[in-house]
């Protein structure tokens, strides 16, 4: 099957709007560039849009779920039944995003990417691929086909979001023993040996923090992906829920509507993303750098600064919807304030070199 047309390039920023956000940012009457990252960030906003009036209202989060083969190899704490559990207090609207979204007046949208079972109560979104992914282990996690199909899912979410209205979008995964699966598709995609990249996800002891090292190891070993195809490292080790992240960054790129990555999992898929289309990065906006070991290794490969250092690492899409609120003051600030014409005051000019 040829899903070309899902990886076409997105226009390139428009330099015009960026230059002209940024000329506003210096204008506001105070020390010039001192909001620093959230300043950058609106003029990135600015430049993938178009415009320099740049609003963020009207926004989403979507929350990829999915299941993974590898959970059998004893590398989470919990089984996949967990997966389900918490799919459903998504839709309830009865899980941590879920309350820190309504602070940052998001929208929780919970998507069946391919959940082991089939869910038997209502409110998620059905884009599944397959009844989970195959034990990485053993062989490929999904077949190249499945792992274009959860692609194109991504980039249709976002084409949906789109042209609902949406101004922003911001992304999280559920999904038990994706920590193992985004590991070993960063490890292979940036070259790194499995132990700098694994981390102990939702709290593994010692012993089982080797045996995720080793399953790693082991299904690189045995998989052989192509560090030079992304698809490929997606489809051997990946999950549906990376896969599908990776096509809302892509979306976003195409679509000109900006994507907040959440943590490490996010990250690895925005990675992925990026090695598919590279203009892609244009839409993405780091949210947070996360708790685990390799956390800031994916952002600077993604040539990213996070907003946040605090630690986290929930998932779920905590880390992006966090960052809202930060965007929400620095737009106050962008719109509403003064200019040093308007009190009188003589502009900051930038330091002599």
């Amino acid at each position: 099957m040829d899903y070309s047309f899902a990886f076409g390039g997105a226009q390139p920023p428009d330099e015009c709007a960026a230059a002209e956000a940024r000329a506003r940012w210096d204008s506001v009457a105070k020390p010039l560039g001192s909001l620093g990252l959230l300043e950058d960030a609106v003029v990135k906003i600015a430049a993938l849009t178009g415009s320099s009036d740049v609003r963020i209202d009207n926004r989403a989060l979507f929350v990829l779920c999915a299941d993974n083969g590898v959970v059998s190899e004893g590398v989470s704490q919990s089984g996949s039944e967990v997966t389900m559990i918490v799919a459903e207090n998504l839709t309830r609207g009865d899980t941590a995003v879920c309350r820190m979204a309504a602070v940052a007046r998001a929208d929780v949208i919970p998507v069946d990417m391919g959940m082991a079972s089939r869910p038997s109560f209502g409110g998620l979104v059905d884009r599944r691929v397959g009844d989970g992914t195959q034990n990485i282990a053993l062989g490929p996690a999904m077949t190249r086909d499945q792992a274009c199909e959860a692609i194109v899912h991504g980039v249709e979410l976002a084409r949906r979001a789109r042209g609902s209205g949406r101004r922003l979008l911001a992304t999280g995964e559920m999904g038990i023993g994706n920590t193992t699966t985004s590991s070993a598709v960063a490890a292979v995609l940036m070259g790194l040996p499995a132990e700098s990249v694994t981390g102990r996800g939702s709290g593994l002891g010692d012993g089982a923090l080797y045996r995720k090292i080793a399953v790693i190891k082991r299904a690189i070993a045995l998989n052989r992906p192509d560090p030079d195809d992304a698809l490929d490292v997606l489809a051997k080790l990946g999950g549906f829920d990376i896969a599908g992240m990776a096509g809302l960054f892509l979306g976003g790129a195409i679509y000109k509507i900006p994507v907040l990555i959440d943590g490490f999992i996010s990250s690895c898929a925005a990675l992925a993303a990026s090695r598919l289309m590279p203009s892609s990065t244009c839409a993405m906006l780091s949210s947070h750098v996360s708790g685990e070991p390799a956390g800031g290794a994916v952002l600077k490969a993604l040539g990213l600064r996070p907003l946040i250092n605090a630690g986290m690492r929930l998932g779920e899409g905590t880390g992006a919807i966090a960052a809202i609120p930060l965007l929400d003051m620095a737009l106050a600030v962008y719109h509403g304030s003064s200019s040093f014409s308007d009190i009188g005051m003589d502009a900051y000019r930038p330091p002599e070199s």
